[in-house]
């Protein structure tokens, strides 16, 4: 009876540990995908100075974000990322270097986002 309550438990224990460890945080600068191949081209000083007035545009909002990382990756966001993305730019009142941390399960180069924050 103790033999199987603790294999029980040790079980639970590791699902809630491999749903833990599949979360990834990534930081870097929020980017509209529309406006992407620019500061992937030209690089972090590009992101850093990409405004808030153009993410908001509509055909930037319509294209969809992702995080453009120190290490000049580029990750996407999921349909609920880009829903928290426009929510977190219309609420702050930062003007450029969009700072972003996201937190979700990283598959590639797109992120399913469960939490993101502008820094």
């Amino acid at each position: 009876m103790i033999g199987t309550r603790r294999s029980v438990v040790l079980a639970v224990f590791a699902a809630v540990f491999s749903v833990c460890a599949s979360a990834e945080d990534v930081k870097g600068i929020l980017v509209d995908v529309a406006c992407s191949a620019k500061i992937i081209k030209e690089g972090q000083a590009a992101a850093k100075a990409h405004t808030r007035e153009c993410a908001l545009k509509e055909q930037c909002v319509k294209s969809g974000y992702g995080v453009y990382t120190a290490e000049g990756k580029y990750i996407v966001l999921d349909a609920t990322g880009n829903e928290m993305a426009v929510a977190a730019l219309k609420a702050s009142k930062k003007t450029d270097n969009l700072m972003v941390k996201v937190s979700g399960k990283l598959t590639g180069e797109l992120i399913e986002v469960k939490k993101l924050k502008i820094l």
